[in-house]
């Protein structure tokens, strides 16, 4: 798989919500940052959206869609200038409704759907996103984004055999979407691996890597494969990479570890050995000085939190106050 694909295969969306919002008069609602992310349509009218980090806050036309960072309280507004109140009571409706109206309902809607992913993972992918990245309904993206939600709509509405499959696809298939367009679009990235893949040349030797994983790697096979020289391929890549392209190799390869650790039962020299380390120590030494604890230690930790517990299977179609999408 290319880079993308291989940390969204980590990733693993679950706790799938989905809300709707119909709205008339003038109103405005703030909302606490919640983990995961938040994709939303504007099926019907405009409104507004206001978080830290926007110099400006964001207008949201009909057709539109949007992708919400889970570090951010966020403001939705029909004027930018109202005062914001508290939206629990909205939350209230929508875990019993899964819709909630407000002054009667009718001239703006959104439907959105909440995911959250694995944390040390998604870290590796959010922390080079901006809050707020806007899809204007021009788009494929956005048509892929509306699609996307109708499908997740009906799933939560009427659970079918396979529906947590499916949920799961549908949100890995709008993130590729918005993040194809944000990489197409985006004049200024910060820096990281995210960064990189815009690059021809970087992202051929970074696509290489995550190929092989396990291959020991030189700086000059990766130059070759990038076509530069030894010399501007480590210079271009730490600066786009914040990382050195060893270093990034020996992250990857943590990830991938943590991963498996998590979520199989191979023991620690299989997992070891298949990511090109000659001995357990080496590979122990290595990851926890990435992951700051030891793989048994990790693999304890993990165990006893769980999967399940911070990503279930399915929900329920009603959405949990505590878990909504807004």
């Amino acid at each position: 798989m290319d880079p993308l694909s291989d940390v969204l295969s980590l990733l693993r969306p679950q706790n799938q919500f989905h809300a709707g919002f119909d709205a008339a008069g003038a109103w405005s609602f703030d909302f606490p940052a919640r983990e995961g992310i938040k994709f939303t349509a504007v099926m019907r009218g405009t409104c507004w959206g206001i978080t830290e980090g926007l110099e400006q806050p964001i207008r949201f036309d009909e057709g539109d869609c949007f992708l919400l960072k889970s570090d951010r309280r966020f403001i939705l507004c029909s004027d930018p200038t109202l005062p914001a109140e508290g939206g629990d009571h909205l939350m209230e409706v929508i875990s019993r409704d899964g819709v909630a109206v407000h002054n009667g309902g009718g001239e703006v809607f959104l439907i959105s759907g909440r995911f959250a992913f694995s944390g040390e993972h998604a870290a590796v992918l959010f922390d080079a996103l901006p809050a707020v990245i806007n899809i204007p309904k021009a788009s494929k993206q956005a048509q892929v984004l509306r699609w996307s939600l109708d499908q997740l709509a009906c799933e939560l509405r009427t659970p079918q055999p396979g529906g947590a499959l499916i949920s799961t696809h549908l949100a890995q298939v709008m993130l590729v979407q918005v993040l194809r367009l944000y990489l197409q679009t985006s004049s200024e990235l910060p820096k990281g691996w995210f960064h990189a893949l815009t690059d021809r040349q970087i992202s051929r030797a970074m696509a290489a890597i995550h190929a092989e994983p396990a291959r020991q790697w030189s700086l000059e096979e990766l130059a070759r494969i990038a076509g530069v020289s030894r010399t501007v391929f480590a210079q271009r890549f730490k600066r786009l990479v914040g990382n050195t392209a060893m270093g990034y190799l020996t992250r990857w390869r943590m990830l991938m570890a943590a991963d498996r650790l998590r979520t199989g039962n191979e023991n620690v020299s299989t997992i070891a050995f298949s990511l090109g380390y000659e001995s357990e120590s080496s590979f122990s030494t290595a990851f926890k000085r990435i992951m700051a604890t030891t793989p048994s230690q990790y693999r304890r930790r993990t165990s006893k939190i769980g999967p399940s517990s911070h990503f279930p299977e399915r929900q329920d179609q009603r959405v949990d106050v505590n878990h909504h999408p807004y």
